[in-house]
């Protein structure tokens, strides 16, 4: 059974993947499931033309009515978005996002997230100095922040209702809720999103929210695949790279020989940046993806039934030991197998924000470490605690101190 809690995400990724390439599993709130593991498996079962993700379609177990309304993970079946959607619905609800993660469109905002590094780094000294012994969160003050304004900015939210989005997105993503707390996430979400879509519809602007209203308007997007997708670029443009800078820095600056090897310049910040995607994946479990008639597959020798539930384990294809050597669970990012990971998916599923993701990684640790060379854990790593998420990866605080002492995770 995976752990709701994600108290060990790779040691359960390590126990699935000793099992074979693909094991069954029971999920939170006990849905049966298959965690696939082996990275060449996961690479045909992104590209196949006969695994969907639609549960709506595909999933018989939901469609039979097995799957309980008040399961704690339904959300992420029930959403309709391009990241749950099949065939041409896929297309059509992609074609909206494509323009804003355009790679000329991304470079371009290469000088705003600069500017707002600088000024979220200006803003640490302040905290630190009135924080109690000097420690202070960086992943509330930093990691978090930075994609949190970029993916605001892109989808034109306003700046007063940035708490509720805020709030909610952080919520959602826990897969320990019980059933009333998930109700009570999705209650409070339905206002704040009519508030949003109501200011985009009579304000329109060079932005998401506005380019999804404008979808809906000609009848592209049904209403809910237009609320759900709002959701969904916040959810996948703030999370995972907060998750990325999160475990970048933890990585740095627990193994202080590879955050010399940055710092000097003899191995780039994308070596960085692309090493924290394999080693620890933002995303450690997505969900989900249903064979459309029975699959077997030749390389594994398994056989998946129509409408099985599987679970991408990206947290287990990232170590591969395959791929990556008997080492695989060091971070090292001299590793020649840095770049060859699925952090981002595959194929036509292939992550829209990647390279903006990329981008805001390479600014935001490169300006931090220069910044503050002196940056410190306040507390060993072992005692970091990991966000409740089977799906996001990443820790609830990082304490650290701008400037480190010589008593060490005393």
């Amino acid at each position: 059974r995976l752990d709701g809690s994600a108290a060990d995400v790779h040691g359960e990724a390590s126990a699935l993947r000793a099992l074979g390439p693909a094991t069954r599993v029971e999920l939170p709130g006990g849905v049966q499931a298959w965690s696939v593991t082996d990275p060449g498996l996961v690479r045909r079962l992104l590209v196949h033309p006969r695994v969907s993700k639609d549960a709506h379609q595909h999933w018989p177990a939901l469609l039979n009515g097995d799957v309980p309304a008040d399961w704690p993970l339904r959300v992420w079946v029930d959403i309709r978005t391009v990241q749950t959607a099949y065939g041409s619905d896929h297309s059509r609800l992609r074609r909206p996002l494509v323009p804003a993660f355009a790679a000329r469109r991304v470079r371009a905002l290469a000088p705003w997230i600069e500017s707002t590094t600088a000024t979220l780094l200006d803003d640490l000294a302040g905290a630190a100095a009135a924080a109690p012994d000097g420690i202070l969160d960086l992943r509330a003050h930093f990691a978090s922040q930075l994609p949190w304004l970029t993916v605001t900015a892109l989808l034109g939210l306003p700046e007063d209702m940035h708490d509720g989005f805020h709030r909610i997105n952080d919520t959602v993503f826990s897969t320990n809720l019980t059933a009333e707390q998930a109700a009570a996430v999705t209650a409070e979400a339905a206002p704040l999103l009519r508030d949003l879509l109501a200011l985009k519809s009579e304000h329109p602007a060079d932005d998401i929210a506005s380019a999804l209203v404008d979808a809906h308007r000609e009848g592209l997007l049904s209403e809910q695949e237009l609320a759900d997708s709002i959701w969904m670029v916040l959810g996948a443009g703030y999370g995972t790279t907060a998750n990325l800078l999160d475990h970048a820095v933890v990585n740095l600056l627990t193994l202080p020989a590879q955050l010399e090897l940055a710092t000097s310049g003899r191995v780039g910040w994308d070596q960085v940046v692309e090493e924290t995607l394999r080693h620890q994946a933002p995303v450690a479990n997505f969900m989900m993806r249903f064979p459309t008639e029975d699959l077997f597959d030749e390389m594994t020798g398994l056989t998946f039934s129509q409408g099985d539930a599987l679970v991408i384990n990206y947290a287990a294809v990232g170590r591969d030991p395959g791929v990556h050597g008997a080492d695989a669970d060091h971070f090292d990012i001299t590793r020649p197998t840095v770049r060859d990971h699925l952090a981002f998916g595959h194929g036509p599923n292939y992550c829209l924000g990647a390279e903006l993701a990329r981008l805001e990684g390479r600014i935001a640790l490169s300006a931090l470490f220069t910044r503050y060379p002196d940056l410190e854990l306040a507390v060993a790593p072992d005692r970091l605690t990991p966000l409740p998420s089977i799906i996001a990866n990443g820790h609830q605080e990082i304490p650290v101190r701008l400037e480190g002492k010589p008593d060490r995770w005393a």
